[in-house]
């Protein structure tokens, strides 16, 4: 039986057998610590194990696990610049107003979620929804400044607050 025949769970096990060294290797050189490598190395082949569609992990399984651990590695420095900030931001705050440390962790898994979300929006309609939710633009004032229709406006903020709504 070629592994390609095998069932995902197999090819998976297989795959881990024969490429968690190099894998972990390859992430401890690109990332410099032993650590996050063998958290991105494991999260690597939990990524192939809960895969919605099951399919052939191919005959490059080295590309493959790079290509995902590429991914999951820009997902951690992502969410990396995104705590930053917002300690940054509360680091100005007086002491009596700086959350404790549930409420910051609820914050910044909020904030990711967000960041996750507006990322996957088409281009059009994360504009026009920053435009409006940051910039406080009226639709007319959005409508003019993308040169579109009023009613392109509305399409587009209808779409991003359903996707607000599926992810609340």
């Amino acid at each position: 039986m070629s592994s390609l025949d095998q069932p995902l769970n197999q090819q998976v096990q297989t795959l881990y057998s024969e490429h968690h060294g190099w894998l972990q290797g390859w992430l401890q050189r690109k990332l410099g610590s032993r650590c996050d490598a063998a958290d991105l190395a494991h999260d690597t082949f939990l990524r192939l194990l809960t895969r919605q569609v099951i399919k052939p992990l191919g005959s490059e399984p080295r590309a493959l696990l790079t290509h995902i651990a590429k991914g999951l590695m820009i997902d951690r420095w992502r969410r990396h610049d995104l705590e930053r900030a917002y300690l940054e931001t509360i680091a100005h705050l007086p002491a009596a107003e700086v959350p404790s440390p549930e409420t910051r962790y609820l914050i910044l898994e909020t904030l990711w979620r967000i960041e996750a979300l507006l990322r996957e929006l088409p281009e059009q309609t994360r504009d026009t929804f920053l435009l409006s939710q940051i910039e406080g633009l009226t639709y007319a004032q959005i409508a003019t400044r993308l040169n579109v229709s009023l009613i392109t406006v509305k399409r587009h903020m209808r779409a991003a607050f359903i996707a607000c709504l599926s992810v609340a």
